[in-house]
């Protein structure tokens, strides 16, 4: 069993149609806690840690054998988390987008549509970059019209808006989708700059982890 800690119920369906199309039997059991983001936004990530440890031990319990985190701004801190003591791997869903990001190239612009991703995504990439041995330049960007649309239930704007910021970057060698959410984005972007996001990628290391 894989488990998936998300902090926006949006992702389940995203999560549950990945694993129908890769690995259509591997359980999959859903925590849903959108109160975490709230509180990491208002006091930062590591106010939420031991409510993160929480769940990831009922996931245990509950018998996965790996948890992923899909919420960009709390990966570092469900990682952190799962070294601490856990006793099955801990992953973020963003971290093999952010070694594909390292290795298309040194130019790099981050996109997010809430602020509290930007640090941890780009420390995320440059963490990478150092593992592989290459310099890179994170440019962060912060999609501020986005989130409103989001929070409004308006997923059709806001994924037109992460696209058109998308389509609005020049002189980059690759663009990065910081949030989950905002993957739809890639399907209508128009620019010729190679843009990434995280649920697949993510999704397929996690199942790898869950089937060893």
């Amino acid at each position: 069993m894989l488990a998936l800690l998300h902090t926006s119920p949006v992702h389940v369906p995203v999560f549950d149609g990945l694993r129908d199309e890769t690995d259509p039997g591997l359980v999959l059991r859903h925590f849903v806690d959108e109160e975490l983001l709230r509180l990491a936004r208002r006091d930062g990530p590591g106010a939420v840690t031991g409510a993160v440890e929480a769940v990831l031990g009922r996931a245990v319990a509950e018998g996965a054998r790996a948890v992923l985190c899909t919420c960009s701004t709390l990966g570092g801190v469900a990682e952190e988390a799962g070294a601490a003591g856990l006793a099955v791997p801990v992953l973020r869903v963003d971290r093999p987008m952010a070694a594909a990001a390292v290795a298309a190239g040194p130019r790099v612009v981050l996109l997010a549509a809430l602020a509290s991703t930007l640090a941890p995504t780009t420390a995320l990439i440059e963490e990478q970059a150092r593992h592989a041995g290459r310099a890179v330049t994170v440019w962060p960007v912060l999609v501020d019209a986005a989130w409103s649309r989001f929070e409004a239930g308006d997923t059709e704007g806001y994924v037109r808006e992460v696209a058109a910021a998308a389509d609005r970057v020049a002189h980059a060698d690759v663009i990065v989708l910081a949030q989950a959410s905002m993957a739809p984005a890639q399907r209508l972007t128009t620019t010729s700059v190679p843009v990434l996001s995280s649920p697949g990628p993510g999704f397929e290391a996690a199942a790898r982890a869950a089937r060893r």
